[in-house]
């Protein structure tokens, strides 16, 4: 996973050439412009190109069903989407967790508690999966 969240070393925001707080729509007329200019279809004809395009449209394909999808963008945001992970459970774990920390009230308190309540968890999965790097729950920001 890389350290804006995604995988394959690229930022899916970035793909897209988008903002990171870019609307479901601009998301939408970025993907339909890029997965037409890179439609394999476009290229069949200029076989140089073509294993380039089809990489290109698959790619876009991938960043789109992660960015339209609110569930899996809340995860992609929050540095814990892996197209490649494995483990499903703890996926489902981490996407009801965004959910509760994104229906929290702007009260005083509640956010800390349950930022804290959340990196203790972490810690405990961290350990009881022995993991060696924090880099997979916490990627480190881009500098």
């Amino acid at each position: 996973m890389d350290p804006e969240g995604g995988s394959a070393g690229s930022c899916y925001y970035s793909v897209l050439g988008i903002c990171r707080d870019a609307s479901s729509s601009d998301i939408r007329t970025a993907y339909r412009k890029l997965a037409l200019k890179w439609h394999p279809d476009w290229w069949a004809k200029n076989q140089a190109l073509a294993g380039d395009a089809k990489r290109q449209f698959q790619q876009i394909q991938e960043v789109y069903s992660v960015l339209s999808d609110a569930s899996k963008k809340s995860m992609y945001d929050a540095g814990f989407y892996d197209p490649m992970e494995e483990d499903r459970d703890f996926c489902d774990f981490m996407q009801e967790m965004i959910s509760m920390m994104n229906k929290v009230g702007d009260e005083p308190g509640n956010v800390e508690d349950l930022q804290k309540i959340f990196v203790n968890m972490v810690i405990l999965v961290k350990f009881s999966l022995g993991l060696k790097s924090w880099s997979l729950l916490f990627p480190s920001p881009k500098a």
